[in-house]
């Protein structure tokens, strides 16, 4: 019977410890028993190739480095779904909201309908000025019908992005609110620098370059070691003759020395290697150029969207209190039925302004965290490993 097992321990410093056991065991019914044990230890020092703590745990800092870009490449595609599913929430909201202020507009065509035909009983309005309130009743119920549909387009859209039946009544609850957002430029570059998730990538696959390299360049390099063992030889014997222990112990020491010549696979994967990192880095400086280009963009995009929604808030106003006025001046005669038909169409171009400028906003702001890499803390969302 044989047994024969060993134990190594790897350092991070490339020292290598072995300590093996061996014992063989004979039996026979005229030569006895015999009993044979080897015990050895060894030690290894590395001196150039496979020597020094950077090269030893590369392998381990390669599949850290891995695992933490396959994290952020999760956290990249679940922001990106958490951003157009917002976006198309707030789109449900705005085709909802369009709905009420068509309703509103076709409610306020009727009513001055119901106006101009008491003027017009009245002897103070033309008959013919009564077309110009049918046209625009029936422009305002195309309007509501092309609502409904609207609704009804961006209501599936939420649902298939959620994954639900498309069939599913949903109705967006909240309402559009706006608050102003101001962020420095040079504050928003440094979060974006450590948060975001495509470009954090791709400084690990800069880090994992570098190390493809250390490892070429590592291959290139002479086999010297230190080697150093002691081991013990024990025999044992039991016959009928007689009982007995043998041992005997064992040292070494010296340097071993390997080196490699004329392999061009080593060349070539070094050549590789530098190439690759030669190539990451150009990568690296179009992805800085990259990220704070789009910050920027981000940035001054929301502040521009926010001027234009103040814009239509003012404007908006405007042509409320230019319809009422004209309205009065409408029941005096001071007016026509067009000026005030035309008035009216301006107030809901104001409501559709706000309301766009409302939407557009909201996306900016979530567009920005996206590229700040700020989208999962912004909506207290946690993956877990």
């Amino acid at each position: 019977m044989n047994l024969a097992p060993k134990v190594t321990l790897n350092s991070e410093w490339g020292t290598r410890f072995s300590l093996s056991w061996a014992q063989r065991l004979d039996h026979a019914e005229k030569g006895g028993r015999k009993n044979q044990r080897d015990l050895g230890l060894e030690i290894v020092q590395p001196l150039l190739r496979n020597a020094g703590r950077d090269v030893v745990t590369a392998p381990r800092r390669r599949a850290r480095l891995s695992e933490q870009s396959q994290r952020l490449g999760l956290q990249a595609t679940v922001a990106q779904s958490v951003t157009q599913i917002a976006s198309a929430y707030r789109e449900l909201l705005k085709a909802q909201e369009q709905l009420r202020i068509v309703s509103q507009a076709l409610d306020r065509s009727r009513k001055q309908m119901r106006v101009n035909d008491a003027l017009i009983a009245a002897g103070r309005m033309a008959q013919v000025d009564r077309l110009q309130n049918e046209a625009d009743l029936a422009y305002q119920e195309l309007n509501a019908e092309q609502a409904v549909h609207q609704l009804e387009a961006r209501r599936r859209d939420l649902l298939q992005l959620l994954a639900l039946d498309l069939s599913t009544p949903l109705r967006a609850s909240d309402e559009l609110r706006v608050e102003r957002v101001e962020m420095d430029d040079q504050d928003a570059l440094a979060i974006a620098r450590q948060r975001q998730p495509r470009y954090l990538q791709q400084r690990i696959a800069q880090e994992l370059a570098d190390i493809d390299l250390l490892e070429a360049k590592n291959q290139q390099l002479w086999d010297l070691s230190l080697v150093a063992g002691a081991g013990q030889d024990r025999h044992a014997y039991s016959s009928s003759t007689g009982n007995g222990v043998d041992r005997r112990w064992s040292s070494y020491a010296g340097v071993q020395l390997e080196i490699p010549i004329g392999d061009p696979l080593q060349r070539q994967r070094l050549v590789t290697a530098q190439v690759a990192v030669d190539s990451q880095a150009m990568q690296q400086a179009q992805a800085q150029q990259a990220l704070e280009r789009d910050v920027s963009d981000a940035i001054r995009t929301m502040q521009t969207h926010w001027r234009q929604y103040e814009i239509a808030l003012r404007s908006l106003r405007l042509s409320q209190m230019k319809l009422a006025a004209e309205q009065q001046k409408l029941q005096v005669g001071r007016t026509s039925n067009f000026q005030v038909l035309s008035f009216e169409e301006d107030l809901r171009r104001s409501e559709n302004a706000v309301l766009n400028a409302q939407v557009t906003y909201l996306n900016a702001q979530t567009q920005l965290d996206e590229r700040l890499g700020m989208t999962l803390d912004s909506w207290e969302i946690a993956l877990n490993d």
